[in-house]
């Protein structure tokens, strides 16, 4: 086990080098100049080359990338643009406002799905089974940032429920689901978070369990009388590595992919910053928040893959 934990870790690194090449060079195919908001109107060439210099935007880009990557190697990701602020540290807090909510969207999503799909599967063909598909199929085809949208308009805009943005009362930066005056800001965006993966996971649950179901140990256990309960128990055991590896999957897209989301609902996550480091050409800040997802997206799918070896010992890792 421990040998191939270290395997799978020397197996990522090529891929996080590979990443961190990519998301260097895609931010300078976008237009515009990353220092133009940093200089006076009055400025002299002088002055402009001596900031190009001081952020480092002189020299070619292969020496830009090299440079930048010593320094991310040891944590230091730049100093934002626009804050100047350090971009660890930018993205660490967004980072964990945005693993508040998608680890809760996850949970929700994973609860909800494994119902559903368990109960699909064992009355396929009968009602239930098309209420569980449909439901599932509205997940998936419904997009999010408009369902976050309706959500607001129904919860907070009419009915005056919920708060419509933000994460806290006059723009506070702390948040505690303990709370109830901070955990009302986050349950809009949850939900919202948790349609698309209750959609893939209650089809992928449904499937898993129906194909467990059709096993010929499920007849027999059947046969010898065993009770539906502990039947349900054995086919969502065998299901479990399977419905594991989507919900890995989809905790990743909801933390690397909430950009939409997160600026719907005004959430300070690693989506929304990202958001405004595109739009005001951000350049040290967007890609240390491109690579914190990639690695974090990386990192996910591997405790995933570990956690399957020691859920379903059928999988030999050597």
């Amino acid at each position: 086990m421990w040998v191939y934990a270290a395997k799978r870790v020397l197996y990522a690194m090529p891929i996080a080098l590979g990443v961190s090449a990519i998301c260097f060079s895609l931010v300078y195919l976008a237009p515009g100049d990353p220092i133009q908001s940093l200089i006076p109107p009055d400025a002299s060439a002088n002055d402009i080359a001596a900031i190009r210099r001081l952020y480092g935007f002189d020299k070619p880009v292969v020496f830009q990338y090299l440079d930048w990557l010593a320094r991310a190697a040891t944590g230091d990701l730049g100093i934002s643009l626009q804050s100047n602020r350090p971009v660890l540290d930018e993205v660490t807090r967004a980072l964990v406002n945005t693993l508040a909510i998608a680890i809760a969207a996850v949970l929700l999503a994973f609860g909800l799905a494994t119902t559903l799909g368990t109960l699909a599967a064992f009355n396929l063909g009968r009602p239930i089974d098309k209420i569980a598909t449909s439901i599932s199929t509205l997940g998936v085809s419904v997009p999010n940032y408009w369902m976050g949208i309706v959500l607001v308009i129904i919860f907070a805009v009419q009915w005056r429920l919920l708060p419509a943005t933000g994460m806290g009362g006059q723009g506070s930066e702390y948040f505690s689901w303990l709370e109830w005056e901070q955990a009302r800001y986050a349950i809009l965006p949850t939900v919202t978070m948790a349609m698309i993966p209750l959609g893939v996971v209650t089809r992928s649950t449904r499937s898993a369990v129906a194909d467990t179901l059709s096993q010929d140990y499920i007849q027999l256990l059947r046969a010898k009388g065993l009770g539906e309960m502990q039947v349900v128990k054995h086919a969502l055991r065998n299901a479990l590595p399977q419905m594991l590896a989507v919900m890995g999957l989809q905790l990743g897209y909801l933390v690397g992919g909430s950009i939409l989301i997160e600026t719907v609902f005004n959430w300070p996550g690693t989506g929304l910053i990202m958001s405004r480091a595109i739009l005001t050409r951000d350049i040290p800040l967007l890609q240390g928040t491109i690579l914190v997802l990639a690695l974090s997206f990386v990192a996910i799918n591997l405790v995933v893959d570990l956690l399957q070896t020691l859920i379903d010992p059928r999988i030999k890792r050597t």
